[in-house]
């Protein structure tokens, strides 16, 4: 078993982080922290999973190579722009990375890269690059969060979470940060999502571990139904714990594999509820499913379904949108075998059965619907398997934040 411990991404041994404003933006907004670094002491083993959005911000191209061979020592991101589609996206890309490494006495290919922010516009190198020494010079074992708030862009809530295991007699720890709250529709990770551990994991487990674990976890969250063009999930192991070398099949992996799918899953329902002028998380739970996929299809349709997410807004018990989204998921299904129920801290309620409406109390489901955590919970009669996908309520504020983002 495991258990919630403070620290985040510095809580596993032998990793420090900072989080400095270097002024990226230009924008005089000196209270913003806009760069941040992670470092372990030790050369570590490294993972990663990356957008599925054909077009890729240059980060995201630097860091597939550089993690590529399963080792890295630090990451670096910079928030206030992407360097997406951007002039000089590959060089300066190269040249956060190079500057990173230098600064820190490493190779460049030790290092990890991201970005995220404004999309097209030129990367602001030259502060990045002035403010690397102050972030190095910052660089703690308790610097988490400082970290955490450094890759915040529209988020209002830090994104943090670590936890403590036992393996083999020996502690183990796993720790997280995140940032994402808009455009957020992941079919690899998160907006960004770096993971640190002290954990002995054999190089290609951790890749087919981080892989598997995204999976269901990042992979089931929707904000707004856009994938992202940097997104990046980064994993480093540093082996510090001392444990014994973590592979696939054993009882450790599984525990292990247990701790990191509770990570990587806070911070997922963290970045739903975070959502871009939201104000309620939507949980979605099929039950009753033929197969897993199909189960996952559905719930993501429902989640990410603009009608569904704008009755969550208005706590209107509409079940039809619902079934809607369900019939236009793609997967082929029997509505006469569908059963619908809305609950929350306030009671649950049953609003449709058998593909057709139930009578109910509006005024109860109107309770239900009114918390500011809501539950859609479908159930089919076709098999045993179940998912859970997280979205959000979608409500004027997206509209504004979004309608004047770039300027």
């Amino acid at each position: 078993m495991y258990k919630e411990i403070n620290g985040g991404v510095c809580a596993p041994k032998g990793f420090r982080a900072s989080g400095v404003h270097c002024g990226v933006k230009g924008d005089g907004n000196t209270a913003k922290k806009d760069l941040a670094l992670i470092v372990s002491d030790v050369e570590c083993a490294a993972a990663g999973t990356f957008t599925t959005n054909q077009v890729k911000a240059s980060p995201v191209y630097l860091s597939m190579k550089n993690v590529a061979d399963g080792k890295a020592k630090a990451i670096v991101c910079n928030s206030g722009n992407a360097n997406a589609c951007a002039p000089q996206g590959e060089e300066n890309a190269l040249k956060m990375c190079e500057e990173t490494a230098k600064i820190l006495g490493l190779a460049p290919e030790e290092v990890l890269v991201a970005s995220t922010g404004v999309i097209g516009h030129t990367l602001n190198i030259d502060a990045i690059v002035n403010g690397l020494p102050a972030a190095e010079k910052a660089l703690s074992y308790e610097g988490s969060e400082d970290a955490a708030g450094a890759i915040m862009t529209t988020d209002l809530v830090m994104k943090q979470i670590s936890v403590e295991l036992e393996l083999g007699g020996k502690a183990v720890r796993i720790g997280g940060i995140a940032k994402g709250s808009g455009m957020i529709h992941p079919n690899m990770g998160t907006m960004l999502s770096f993971v640190t551990t002290d954990a002995a994991v054999e190089g290609e487990t951790l890749k087919k571990m981080l892989r598997d674990v995204v999976r269901v976890t990042f992979n089931r969250i929707s904000v707004d139904g856009d994938t992202s063009t940097n997104d990046t999930c980064l994993i480093l192991a540093n082996g510090l714990a001392e444990n014994a070398l973590i592979t696939e099949g054993t009882a450790d992996y599984e525990a292990f594999r247990e701790a990191l799918t509770f990570v990587l899953r806070t911070l997922a329902v963290k970045i739903a509820k975070d959502g871009e002028g939201a104000t309620k998380l939507i949980t979605c739970n099929v039950t009753g499913a033929s197969g897993e996929e199909r189960a996952e299809v559905i719930a993501k349709a429902v989640i990410r379904s603009p009608l569904v997410k704008t009755a969550m807004f208005g706590s209107d018990a509409n079940w039809g949108r619902v079934l809607c989204a369900m019939g236009y998921s793609g997967e082929e299904f029997d509505p006469a075998e569908v059963t619908i129920g809305f609950a929350s801290r306030a009671g649950s309620i049953e609003v449709c059965t058998g593909g057709q409406g139930l009578e109910f109390d509006e005024d109860q489901a109107l309770k239900v619907l009114s918390e500011d955590e809501v539950e859609i919970n479908i159930t089919m009669q076709e098999g045993t398997n179940s998912v859970t996908a997280w979205g959000c309520d979608l409500t004027y504020d997206y509209v504004k934040i979004n309608g004047d983002y770039r300027t």
